[in-house]
């Protein structure tokens, strides 16, 4: 057992993946990876709970599918023209390039609320595949009104599939990607199938049918009681910016520093239109079918059985692999003496901690809209350190040019651009577009009075 031991570390501790600095031409990956990634997480585990929360909230059917492919097109062109860009050009994790703009003090901070909002993240669609691991042993599973776990087995199941999503996790980005690649097309398949499946008990037979039947019996446009209504507007700005964070967050420069082209930045189209529409319109109809139901293993094998359940858990485990992957990314930036894997591993008991919570799936979506909102300011940061500061004269990378722990203006910009969009009278759905370009002019406004007003006088009394 002891020579075991040391020789399980010794193979962890070689799963490298450039972690503090550029990705060689040699790891980089091909279109199909990113395909499938973006595929695998995005029909996955929370398309299960987004479909059926738009029901709850009683989204009209036209402003459903009209919100969803807006919005779905915007997130795309983020991902292709502001994040992928930039990634391929400094081939480093977002924690490792946002060192050298903000210095290792701000950086610390900014790791730590990032390795958190993605631990709660990965924790939803643990919570996910447990509803489906549970359906055997005739779990109760939580409802809309739970916060806190409702019976010991819940737990338990939890652990379980928390292990499994951590170890997938610890093996690295090339890994995931091909179980993704592998499972994405069957998931998409059953999300259909299962959505086809329950028609007719919503009284549709036949295409004809399906558009009344949509507007009267799924997407009604009203709310349940004690939930508010949503509009166009609502959909299509969370379309566009669930995954904030992701594109102009520009947490995905850990993903797209593999890609050879920026031009793999329209990947993300496979994710957003397979699952971001598609599969959220499957779920809904699923949810209706059941009589409103949320929790995901039950709708799903109502509509196709033991398949349906499977595809649950794999769902959960395609969205939740790659969000813990982040997380230990951004924890390793904290502690520079540790391996990836086990900064991996304790992200994945805090993530599997939080997943014991129902409350991360039952508010998915005040969750995902407030974890982006955090974490958007920073990326507005790094597109104007990279595209801006050249054009203006700035320096570029200023905290590690000038050897600074921390760099003021981009702290400035951070806090100054929460407190801008939390005093907003806006819902919090619309928050992220205004709060990305307060963010966007503060950072170069700062930096344009630290380095050409401040550090000049700073010399002159040196």
């Amino acid at each position: 057992m002891q020579t075991r031991i040391p020789a399980l570390t010794d193979r962890l501790d070689a799963l490298y993946e450039f972690d503090r600095e550029p990705v060689s031409a040699g790891k980089l990956q091909g279109f199909g990876r990113f395909v499938g990634t973006y595929a695998g997480e995005h029909v996955a585990g929370t398309e299960f709970v987004i479909g059926p929360l738009f029901v709850a909230h009683g989204v009209s059917a036209p402003d459903l599918f009209l919100g969803l492919l807006i919005g779905n097109l915007l997130a795309v062109l983020s991902w292709a023209f502001l994040c992928a860009p930039i990634a391929v050009k400094v081939r480093l994790t977002l924690y490792w390039h946002l060192r050298q703009i903000c210095g290792p003090a701000l950086t610390f901070v900014y790791s730590i609320v990032n390795a958190l909002m993605f631990c709660f993240l990965a924790g939803a669609m643990i919570a996910v595949a447990a509803t489906a691991v549970g359906l055997p042993f005739k779990m109760q599973m939580p409802g809309l009104q739970d916060l806190y776990p409702n019976s010991a087995l819940w737990v338990v199941v939890v652990f379980l599939v928390g292990a499994v999503v951590t170890a997938l996790a610890i093996l690295g980005f090339e890994r995931f990607a091909l179980f993704a690649r592998v499972c994405a097309p069957w998931m998409f398949l059953v999300f259909v199938a299962a959505a086809v499946a329950v028609l007719p008990r919503l009284g549709c037979h036949s295409i004809s049918e399906f558009w009344h039947v949509a507007n009267t019996r799924i997407w009604t446009g009203v709310p349940l009681a004690g939930l508010s209504k949503f509009t166009f507007w609502h959909v299509m700005f969370f379309a566009w910016f669930c995954n904030m964070a992701m594109h102009i967050g520009m947490a995905d420069l850990s993903l797209f520093r593999f890609a050879r082209r920026w031009t793999y930045g329209f990947a993300s189209a496979f994710g957003m239109f397979l699952g971001h529409y598609v599969a959220w319109i499957s779920s809904g109809i699923l949810c209706a079918a059941a009589n409103v139901t949320v929790a995901p293993g039950p709708i799903a094998y109502m509509g196709a059985g033991v398949a349906g359940a499977v595809c649950v858990v794999i769902a959960g485990w395609t969205t939740a692999n790659p969000t813990l992957y982040r997380a230990g990314l951004a924890l390793q930036a904290v502690t520079p003496n540790w391996k990836r894997w086990k900064v991996t591993l304790a992200a994945g008991l805090v993530t599997t901690t939080a997943a014991c919570f129902p409350a991360l799936v039952m508010k998915l979506l005040e969750f995902v809209a407030l974890y982006g909102l955090i974490l958007m300011p920073m990326g507005a940061v790094i597109l104007a350190d990279f595209w801006l500061f050249p054009r203006l004269n700035l320096q570029q990378n200023y905290a590690a040019e000038n050897r600074r722990p921390i760099n003021w203006p981009a702290a400035v910009s951070w806090g100054g651009t929460l407190v801008i969009a939390f005093l907003l009278p806006l819902d919090l759905y619309f928050k992220g577009l205004p709060g990305w370009f307060a963010a966007l002019f503060l950072y170069t406004g700062a930096s344009y009075l630290e380095q050409r007003v401040l550090a000049p006088r700073r010399s002159r009394h040196a």
